[in-house]
């Protein structure tokens, strides 16, 4: 009986979600705490850079978006369980995400960086040898190259999680870690906004971000990436990285 009312209710979820985007609407997941990408502004709506592409794109072509606020580390679980269309929210494109879900475009290249107080005399060397406590976002791609390599190079840092980029950086201010990971763009709108500053990079590769589709949704994707590619062509581009100063 159970196993009956599970299957309704999956197949209730799947047929809701086709017909929402049969009707021209989608739910975008988003990040709310990760400036400048996605974040909610102070009339408590969402705002961001992928936010209002995201609009942009709806708008090319006639739909409707929602941008639902989804906790990073089960945002890909519910993208593949169908709350949501499309997670259009800073994510890097890598081989573990791309064998569950498929990317667009690439349309914004990053860097990770570790931001501590300002003034602090402290090196990155330090922070990775010198027993050293970091903070990361959970269910990021640094969280999980940081663990990796210090297991692979003897690193002996304290590395704590968090739901969030920003919550990290309060801690590096209050001093209970001496710094945190994350990407470039969010560690640049902390060190303008709060008395933070870059030390610099720590050793990964640069990535791409892309938004990410379910790998049946293979319409959709088309559909996104002809607007993407529109909208990246179009001054309006230019003009959004210039409104969030992403550079």
């Amino acid at each position: 009986m159970k196993r009956s009312l599970l299957l309704l209710l999956v197949t209730g979820l799947l047929l809701v979600t086709a017909q929402a985007q049969a009707a021209g609407k989608l739910i975008n997941g988003i990040d709310a705490n990760f400036p400048p990408f996605a974040f909610i502004d102070k009339t408590g709506q969402p705002s961001g850079f992928d936010v209002e592409v995201m609009d942009w794109i709806a708008r090319d072509l006639g739909m409707e978006v929602r941008h639902q606020a989804i906790e990073w580390d089960g945002i890909i679980t519910s993208l593949l369980t169908k709350k949501i269309d499309i997670i259009a929210s800073g994510m890097s494109i890598n081989e573990d995400r791309l064998k569950q879900v498929n990317f667009t475009i690439p349309y914004w290249v990053i860097k990770q960086m570790f931001v501590t107080t300002k003034g602090s005399p402290l090196t990155v060397e330090d922070m990775l040898t010198g027993k050293k406590k970091l903070g990361v976002q959970q269910g990021t791609t640094e969280a999980k190259w940081l663990k990796e390599q210090a297991a692979a190079k003897g690193w002996n840092f304290e590395l704590k999680s968090y739901a969030s980029s920003p919550l990290a950086i309060e801690d590096v201010l209050n001093g209970r870690i001496d710094a945190a990971a994350m990407d470039d763009a969010p560690a640049r709108d902390a060190a303008a906004k709060k008395e933070v500053e870059i030390l610099g990079t720590f050793g990964m590769e640069e990535e791409d971000f892309g938004y990410a589709i379910r790998k049946e949704d293979t319409e959709l994707l088309a559909k996104v990436n002809a607007s993407l590619k529109k909208l990246m062509a179009s001054p309006e581009w230019e003009a959004l990285q210039k409104k969030y100063d992403l550079h």
